[in-house]
């Protein structure tokens, strides 16, 4: 049975950060490539293309969920590997909060090889109150004891400041993808194609290689990871994803190096659909975990899937996102377009997945209610925000979005939805549409 369309599902266009104007005048450097709320949803961080992190922090002053910029530093510079002849871009792959401990933020950056802790916190602002002299006026009189005045700080103002706590670098000969802070506060992992690492946040010339999928020879390579992601409650329990469309559940209890996974989540390819994009379409660009742990979300290209991790031996739910393109995969695959990292998400109470798609259309989809809600984080949203209040247009208008998003021919793939964060504890989502940074909710 088709779920029901109901075509907003209360979903409203909140803000928009970044200069609106045609997506031709835009800078690489400012393209955004990594959304993330932190774990109370009053701060948002984004990073971009140029290496920069851009800090919001939640405008108390405002109805509803409103964003105001916080601080925005440099997390990472372009660098050059001269043993490989290779240039490292700054650009920033992932950011991830860790759980704060005191009135400073914590937050994790990466970009392909180097990774970052940084403290951002309200550093005030002394200057000297009193002098004996005033500056540039030459002293009349002898200066007694008693007429002496010791100078005294006073508070000038307060800055937001952001400093490099830790850098780990060298651990990794090939891209990292993914980071995750694990429930413990004091560890972390990172992954790139072949191996994954663990971290102590404290020690930054060490890490832990836990799993190695290299082989001895690199002519039989078959498979790469490409993410991973700590269990949100059990600090022991890791999982990570393929390129061959497995999730591998590891637990560090049974062995310190995860290459023997303790679970595996795999779904038998039906041999009708096979063809020469399989292998690619199947390959899993993004994993999540839900907050209590429970169920996994995966994403491939043409869709969203949901597993309950006490079952192996296929998804609880298959969500289509882009069955409407596979008779376009040819030309997709032309443009390059077939290997576009689509992320997903679930909501703080995990009973709504998120993701995006092209012509910046973005898809949230009810576990439970079954409802599909298709918006676009484009122009059209302001204006839609303008007619909204006329609900008869804003009905129109929806039905128009979904004719528009399943009509293959006429979607703009240089617009679309890779990144997008929800907020843990409201139906608030972040998402990013090229250099713009798009704030829903319901």
């Amino acid at each position: 049975m088709a779920a029901p369309v109901d075509e907003n599902n209360g979903w409203q266009f909140r803000q928009c950060f970044g200069d609106k104007g045609e997506v031709e005048d835009i800078t690489e450097a400012d393209i955004i490539s990594a959304v993330e709320f932190d774990h109370t949803g009053d701060y948002l961080a984004t990073g971009d293309k140029g290496g920069r992190v851009v800090l919001f922090e939640r405008n108390e002053g405002r109805k509803g969920c409103e964003y105001k910029f916080y601080t925005e530093f440099q997390s990472h510079e372009p660098e050059f590997d001269y043993l490989k002849s290779l240039e490292i871009e700054e650009k920033i792959n992932k950011i991830r909060w860790c759980k704060r401990q005191n009135a400073a933020h914590f937050l994790l950056s990466t970009n392909d090889k180097t990774i970052k802790l940084w403290k951002v916190f309200e550093k005030s602002i002394k200057v000297v109150a009193e002098n004996n002299i005033p500056d540039g006026v030459n002293p009349t009189g002898p200066i007694t004891l008693s007429s002496l005045k010791l100078p005294r700080l006073i508070l000038h103002d307060t800055m937001i400041a952001a400093v490099p706590r830790k850098i780990y670098q060298n651990a990794h000969a090939y891209h990292i993808n993914s980071i995750s802070v694990n429930s413990d506060g004091e560890t972390y992992l990172s992954a790139d194609d072949l191996r994954i690492n663990l971290w102590n946040l404290n020690i930054s010339d060490q890490s832990f290689n836990i799993v190695d999928i290299k082989p001895v020879n690199m002519e039989e390579l078959t498979e790469v990871i490409t993410a991973a992601e700590f269990h949100p409650l059990d600090c022991n329990i890791l999982m990570y994803s393929s390129s061959k469309g497995n999730i591998k559940l590891g637990d560090l209890r049974e062995a310190a190096l995860c290459d023997r996974h303790s679970k595996v989540f795999e779904e038998e390819e039906d041999p009708s659909t096979k063809s020469f994009f399989s292998e690619i379409i199947s390959s899993i660009s993004d994993l999540k975990f839900s907050h209590d742990g429970r169920y996994i979300l995966s994403r491939d290209y043409l869709t969203l899937k949901v597993w309950d991790i006490n079952m192996e031996s296929k998804p609880v739910e298959t969500i289509s996102i882009h069955e409407h393109l596979r008779n376009k995969l040819c030309d997709l695959y032309e443009n390059d377009c077939i290997f576009d990292k689509f992320e997903g998400t679930f909501s703080g109470d995990g009973s709504h997945v998120l993701t995006g798609s092209y012509s910046n259309f973005f898809q949230i989809h009810g576990l439970q209610s079954k409802t599909n809600t298709i918006l676009q984080a484009d122009k059209s949203a302001f204006k839609a925000k303008k007619v909204a209040a006329k609900s008869k247009m804003a009905a129109r208008r929806g039905v128009l979005r979904r004719d528009e998003y399943f009509n293959a021919d006429n979607l703009d793939y240089s617009k679309k939805i890779l990144h997008a964060s929800w907020h843990p504890r409201e139906n608030t989502i972040a998402l990013a549409a090229t250099n713009n940074l798009f704030i829903f909710q319901q």
